[in-house]
């Protein structure tokens, strides 16, 4: 009778074994973690920074639109980067810039570096998380094509367990007085050393499509046919759901610890471990979602979290009280969860474009990163950081109902 191959033994695309397999998977997990590390480590300390430079609501929207700049100039190149170098070594050198940022930023903070100063080196830190975010992504998507089922979810689960430690990090930091300028450095040098390490193990992104030959090799390698996606519908569409649900996510890194201490009158180290609940609501999503995908869909899925998302966001808005705050705060991370995974892995299905495609949508994605500061800043000084917060509704809202664009395609099995 004949028996299936054991798992050890069995190979995969590109003739990779399951432990070569598994490798990359993992690396690709830490890179995730390592990236939401640093994210969180700045976000968790901006409080400390606003005090520091004695800036007002307005001048720290314009300090994470520093951030949103240089990282729309990484997501917007970093298709080019990723075709030429490959994903890996993308990922390394985006990864070595955001460490510089994060050390020149912490440390121009503590030391006088002025508010220029410190814009300069976040966007350098956003450049760099950028071009890091499509580079990690594309070869997140080819690992799950390999393996043949819905992960990630998993690897966003993943960041956000880097930005929960960031928050859990950030949240002692200010409780216990580390400043700055040695808190943030020393999580910059890490995220440098900790990526070097692990991307070694990445594999090909090309793995998991059938083999192109001729003509579409040509194609895919050219600049023409990488700018050619934002002529698809699908990309605009797809890219609208990126840009609700990042709104969603990245309104509540920019603002959430802000909102909470201005809004709702706790402390400092209280915000920010209001931001650590937010973060930790998103990884849990993120951990039950994929699963969950498998099961009911993109759609479906997609549809759930922006309703969730909404409520969320009116509950921390309008809550007459800290603890039912606290409520929606959970809420809004269960409906910010999946969004952007989903999006992008619905971008890369396409085996000819997945780079182009998902750098296309990560760029659509990441204008609620750069408009939304400076404009929840602008409203949050007229009008309070809580109703601000109004303006991403819209937004999460346009994304539910395009959702219908990340439909999945026939997928094959390992």
């Amino acid at each position: 009778m004949a028996t299936s191959p054991s798992l050890d033994t069995r190979t995969y695309d590109g003739g990779l074994t399951r432990s070569q397999v598994v490798a990359w998977r993992n690396a690709v997990f830490v890179v995730f973690a390592l990236s939401g590390l640093g994210i969180s480590t700045w976000l968790g300390r901006v409080p400390s920074v606003r005090d520091i430079l004695h800036a007002s609501t307005l001048e720290m929207g314009y300090l994470a639109g520093g951030i949103s700049v240089g990282s729309i100039i990484g997501v917007t190149t970093s298709s080019h980067l990723v075709a030429r170098f490959g994903a890996r070594r993308t990922v390394e050198l985006a990864m070595c810039v955001v460490g510089l940022g994060m050390i020149g930023g912490g440390l121009a903070a503590s030391l006088g570096g002025g508010f220029w100063g410190i814009i300069g080196f976040m966007a350098v830190f956003g450049y760099g998380n950028g071009t890091c975010d499509v580079a990690m992504n594309v070869s997140a998507a080819a690992n799950e094509r390999v393996l043949g089922r819905t992960i990630m979810p998993m690897f966003h689960a993943s960041f956000s367990v880097g930005t929960m430690l960031g928050a859990a990090l950030g949240a002692g930091a200010e409780a216990v007085g580390i400043p700055v300028g040695i808190h943030v450095p020393i999580v910059g040098a890490v995220i440098v050393v900790g990526t070097l390490l692990s991307a070694r193990n990445f594999q090909s992104e090309e793995l998991g499509h059938a083999p192109l030959e001729g003509d579409d090799v040509a194609a895919v390698s050219s600049w023409r046919s990488r700018l050619a996606v934002w002529a698809m519908p699908s990309t605009i569409l797809i890219g609208l759901i990126v840009l609700g649900m990042a709104a969603a996510e990245g309104s509540a890194n920019d603002w959430l610890a802000l909102a909470m201490v201005d809004g709702y009158k706790v402390d400092n180290a209280a915000g920010t471990t209001i931001f650590f609940v937010f973060v930790t609501a998103i990884t849990l999503a993120r951990v039950a979602g994929s699963p969950l995908v498998d099961r009911f869909g993109r759609v479906p899925m997609l549809r759930a979290s922006a309703v969730s998302a909404v409520v969320g966001l009116l509950l921390v808005i309008f809550s007459p009280a800290l603890p039912l705050a606290i409520v929606g705060v959970v809420l809004w991370g269960f409906g910010a969860a999946l969004g952007f995974p989903l999006g992008l892995s619905a971008a890369a299905d396409d085996s000819r474009n997945a780079a182009a495609r998902v750098g296309a949508v990560a760029t659509i994605g990441y204008v609620a990163f750069l408009a939304l500061p400076p404009l929840i800043g602008f409203l949050g000084e007229h009008f309070g950081l809580l109703r601000a917060l109004l303006s991403v509704l819209v937004l999460i809202v346009v994304a539910g109902f395009a959702s219908g664009a990340a439909r999945e395609r026939s997928r094959s099995r390992s």
